[in-house]
């Protein structure tokens, strides 16, 4: 099992992913939003990307007028502040590479947050480019083991054969990877399956990882964390090497 995977089922066990409600519903509706405008189309059946977006939103119960609102806001019907889908780039403690994914109307607001975070941990904004070069966009598709019991090697089986590149099994999630493109019809396939999927979402996975002392793979997990609790941070990806025991650290914080 990888770190990662447990690092990620200790956040959703302390609940860290799940957000205050009404910053989850704002962070959600940015996401329609920008899913609409880049996709050229409010409707869900012909914008790939805002099917996934809406789906999300949904199996977090946002109202559906909320939904709709977003929906229009992309397409520029309510005459809001137009929003903008920024990345900024840097390097946290122990050298590790943060990619930083933004949604914002005001970019100098955002700048000057997202610097400052970076600044207070010890870490090191970068200039654009600067370490996106390590990180590949993938689709992530999460699998709760906790609702029915699971074979994890069938399920890495049925994965792979509806095309996934790869499979992370945690303590109760899976974690199944996909080129973006194949994002939907992957999950339409598990579906399919009958396998009890709990998200399926962009990512970006880096290609090449770094391994940090325990102390500063801690400082790294502390800013993400600040870093996604503010207001224009969508999600934040990094390349950090989890291990088993620094999870079980941050586990114990």
């Amino acid at each position: 099992m990888s770190g990662h995977s447990k690092w990620h089922s200790i956040r959703r066990s302390k609940g860290i992913l799940d957000q205050k409600r009404g910053q989850l519903f704002t962070k959600l509706a940015r996401d329609i939003t920008i899913a609409a405008r880049e996709g050229g189309s409010g409707d869900p059946d012909a914008n790939f990307r805002l099917r996934i977006a809406v789906d999300k939103a949904k199996g977090s119960n946002m109202p559906a007028d909320n939904i709709q609102r977003a929906i229009d806001r992309g397409m520029g019907k309510n005459g809001e502040a137009k929003l903008e889908e920024i990345y900024y780039e840097g390097y946290a403690p122990g050298g590790v590479a943060l990619m930083v994914e933004t949604a914002t109307d005001n970019r100098n607001r955002t700048n000057s947050e997202v610097r400052a975070a970076f600044s207070k941990a010890g870490g090191n904004p970068g200039e654009p480019g600067s370490v996106g070069w390590m990180f590949k966009t993938k689709g992530l598709i999460t699998i709760d083991m906790t609702v029915k019991k699971l074979d994890p090697d069938e399920v890495m089986l049925t994965a792979i054969d509806a095309g996934a590149d790869d499979v992370e099994v945690g303590d109760d999630i899976i974690e199944v990877y996909t080129e973006f493109q194949q994002l939907a019809a992957v999950r339409q396939a598990l579906l399919a399956a009958g396998l009890p999927l709990s998200g399926a979402e962009k990512t970006m996975l880096a290609t090449t990882t770094v391994k940090a002392e325990v102390d500063d793979g801690l400082r790294v997990m502390r800013l993400i964390e600040k870093l996604e609790d503010l207001d224009d941070v969508q999600k934040v990806y990094s390349n950090l090497e989890v291990t088993d025991e620094l999870a079980e650290q941050f586990a114990n914080l």
